[in-house]
């Protein structure tokens, strides 16, 4: 039972944390912007900025990052491409990990999910390609539709889908002793995910709605609110986050899972 207990506390802390928040417009108006943006969007009184925990997502596109830079910019975390399908590795994710740990930026490893080969064998390359030093953060599942793929167009059953999604991910909170956070967009959200998977922690993309708005009923944990964002100590245009929670809520979160 303990053992238990011990393994259910990071989502119950991060539960905690994933609350709904209604502001008061005239408290958000003036909030000033955390990181400068090229394409901005109206959110309202659920202003992005009016949370505490900030962070970016990266792959191999994102070119150089001084990470100490990124860290001092105000970036708490970052999610880093590991692998995609069964044969590709991003080639910046050593580098980056690497440079993530040293700057103190919270970092953890995404698999992007190709519906052409099997969970297993997608499991197998992430955990082949991915050390657990790597893993500070749960893993992510970056779960979407690819219709710009050359090579794999092929939108399952959802009930398929859910079966292959579940099994990557029990293969890999076996492996490295944390419940992977899922990733995933509107559209695939409402195919596949809508009333499942509520014991796992959820990472939306939103950059002209909150996720309120967009993803019924569905308790989030980090927002991907923009694609244009100026982040310190990268050059180009970069997805920036945010926690759902406060910066206790956040600290007492990474202390557990990092353990």
């Amino acid at each position: 039972m303990r053992r238990l207990i011990l393994a259910l506390l990071p989502l119950a802390l991060l539960a905690s944390s994933c609350s709904t928040t209604d502001y008061d417009f005239a408290s958000t108006a003036s909030v000033p912007p955390r990181f400068d943006d090229k394409d901005p969007q109206n959110f309202g009184a659920r202003n992005p900025h009016r949370h505490e925990v900030h962070g970016i997502d990266v792959s191999k596109w994102n070119g150089d990052i001084d990470w100490q830079a990124v860290k001092k910019g105000g970036v708490s975390f970052a999610f880093l491409k590991a692998t995609e399908g069964t044969d590709r590795l991003d080639s910046r994710f050593a580098e980056y990990w690497r440079g993530a740990r040293a700057a103190g930026v919270a970092h953890a490893p995404y698999h992007f999910y190709y519906f052409c080969s099997t969970a297993d064998a997608q499991a197998d390359w992430f955990i082949a390609n991915v050390p657990k030093e790597a893993v500070l953060l749960p893993p992510v599942l970056d779960a979407e539709w690819n219709p710009a793929s050359p090579t794999c167009k092929t939108r399952p059953p959802a009930d398929e889908v859910r079966t292959a999604l579940q099994r990557f991910m029990d293969r890999l909170e076996k492996h490295y002793g944390k419940r992977p956070i899922i990733y995933t967009t509107v559209d695939f959200h409402r195919d596949n995910l809508v009333g499942h998977f509520a014991g796992y922690p959820f990472w939306l993309r939103a950059v002209a709605e909150h996720p309120e708005n967009i993803y019924p009923a569905r308790k989030w944990a980090f927002w991907q609110y923009t694609s244009t964002g100026v982040v310190p100590g990268i050059s180009g245009d970069t997805d920036i986050n945010v926690f759902a929670g406060s910066a206790k809520n956040w600290n007492s979160w990474v202390k557990t899972v990092s353990r």
